[in-house]
């Protein structure tokens, strides 16, 4: 990475979401916020809307938004609408940005899935992980861009996590065509892409004023570890012998996991902040990776060489699609 000014936040690692965004006005801004019915995709949604933004939850099931779109129904500052959403169709994607008319100010790539136990393809023939997690978005961000363009300065928020430390992005073979499946590996894939796809947005789309940056949550507890066996939660010290969930003192409210998500995409603070990565509401150190890293971000993950090739091939898997 090309050297830079680190950004200096005065925000711990429990600071809420609603904290982060106190005293932001954001009337008139137009957000959307993909899994944003449920965890930390909730909580960014109502602290956007309560700071005054037009928040659209993108989700599978937009009954699932009902309860969260009626606590803004008429009571401001704020708005909250869903529209349907499945990041692992291309066909749903292709749908929704169709749909989407006028500017919008900030895309949160917030969605996914972990640890799915067998190998899954999407209908378009993906890795369900690395399609859902990544190509969804990718194809969901290159399909908005001229909405985030026409904002004047649109930023894109990708959750990634820490899993990312663990697994470069495999490009010999990045849908287990060959090799073992193995579901931990392709999560880690899947959130590297996700970092490398922030990467890549903020090396092609600034002349437009479209910044990008990736973020770690922390660990929260979420419908994201339904796949997860007791077993594993176990290893995870997540759960107790007796099957009860435990909460580690490590482990951050969706209100705190949401807080750096909110930080990114409309906080005056990284204003023209782009293509890096940030944990517990900081910029975060770049590392080598590996199994034995705990924190910061993997070089793999922000390196412009695996970013370009990335972009490439999904762009490809796209055109290879009818959707060039």
């Amino acid at each position: 990475m090309t050297a830079h000014t680190r950004v200096s936040i005065p925000f711990t690692a429990r600071a809420t979401a609603t904290e982060v965004l106190d005293g932001v006005d954001l009337t008139g801004r137009r957000m959307i916020v993909t899994g944003g019915a449920s965890g930390i995709g909730t909580e960014t949604v109502r602290a956007l809307a309560g700071a005054g933004a037009e928040v659209t939850v993108a989700t599978r099931n937009p009954a699932t938004a009902d309860e969260l779109v009626a606590e803004f129904a008429g009571s401001g500052p704020g708005t909250v609408r869903a529209a349907g959403l499945d990041l692992a169709d291309l066909a749903s994607v292709d749908a929704f940005v169709a749909a989407w008319e006028g500017p919008l100010h900030a895309l949160v790539a917030n969605a996914g899935v972990m640890a799915i136990p067998t190998r899954q393809l999407t209908p378009q023939g993906w890795e369900l992980q690395l399609g859902t997690n990544y190509l969804g978005h990718f194809a969901l961000a290159r399909g908005l861009h001229d909405n985030l363009r026409v904002a004047g300065s649109a930023r894109v928020v990708v959750v990634s996590s820490g899993a990312h430390l663990r697994e470069a992005f495999d490009f010999d073979d990045p849908q287990f065509e060959r090799q073992p499946y193995d579901r931990w590996a392709a999560y880690g894939r899947s959130k590297t892409a996700e970092v490398l796809l922030a990467v890549g947005i903020a090396r092609r789309w600034a002349t437009d004023g479209i910044t990008a940056n990736a973020l770690n949550p922390g660990f929260i507890t979420t419908n994201l570890q339904r796949h997860m066996d007791d077993e594993t939660l176990r290893a995870f010290g997540a759960m107790d012998e007796a099957g009860n969930r435990i909460e580690q003192p490590y482990f951050k409210t969706p209100a705190q996991g949401a807080a750096t998500s909110v930080l990114l995409a409309a906080s005056p603070l990284v204003e023209g902040v782009t293509g890096r990565y940030f944990d517990d509401n900081q910029e975060a150190d770049v590392v080598a990776g590996g199994p034995e890293a705990t924190g910061g971000v993997a070089a793999h993950a922000v390196d412009p060489a695996a970013a370009d090739r990335l972009w490439a091939y999904a762009s490809q898997a796209l055109a290879s699609l009818g959707r060039g």
